[in-house]
């Protein structure tokens, strides 16, 4: 009996895992330590909850954002949007800066490599509004910067990209070692 109720107060406690999978409609994306995880949360800038530095728009598009996990309290990094390249996150929560939202996606958990509470944001429902697809970075990037226009993957034609591998190279130490390593290797 002394062993079932010790069960149970661990089970009550923060120290258990809970399982947020429950009604998740998350695809997976078969990664390692991916678990379906649909949960309330609130929509915090990251900086902000780590240091007090609190723009009232959490930044307005230029912090990391997170979420705070209404049943436990626990800060969740969101990584990731539904889209195929590992982007968007940060842009389809700034909507909903400060409000508690609901989330469905995938949690990265896995004590072996390290990973907590990493998550991919493939749906959000504000209030008794419908489902909305993670999935607007790659139309928002590209009205952002009209002048990359073009085929291939959107990295390759990023201004900002680009500028950087100008100023630092492909290998980020400068021109002259790219110079280097090209005549070396090709």
């Amino acid at each position: 009996m002394r062993n079932i109720c010790l069960a149970l107060v661990l089970m009550a406690s923060p120290l258990a895992a809970q399982d947020f999978s429950a009604n998740s409609e998350a695809k997976t994306w078969n990664l390692y330590g991916e678990i379906p995880a649909r949960f309330e949360a609130k929509v915090v800038d990251v900086l902000c909850e780590l240091t007090g530095d609190c723009p009232t728009d959490c930044g307005a598009g230029s912090r990391q954002l997170g979420l705070i996990r209404s049943s436990d309290d626990v800060m969740v990094l969101p990584m990731k949007n539904s889209q195929p390249a590992f982007t968007g996150a940060a842009q389809e929560l700034a909507p909903f800066c400060n409000q508690v939202i609901e989330v469905d996606g995938l949690l990265i958990e896995d004590e072996e490599i390290g990973a907590s509470n990493i998550y991919l944001v493939q749906r959000i429902k504000s209030g008794e509004a419908d489902w909305i697809k993670a999935n607007t970075w790659t139309k928002k990037w590209a009205a952002k910067y009209p002048e990359a226009k073009g085929k291939g993957p959107w990295f390759r034609r990023d201004p900002r990209i680009k500028d950087v591998i100008a100023a630092e190279g492909y290998l980020g130490l400068g021109l002259e070692a790219d110079a280097t390593y090209a005549e070396e290797n090709f």
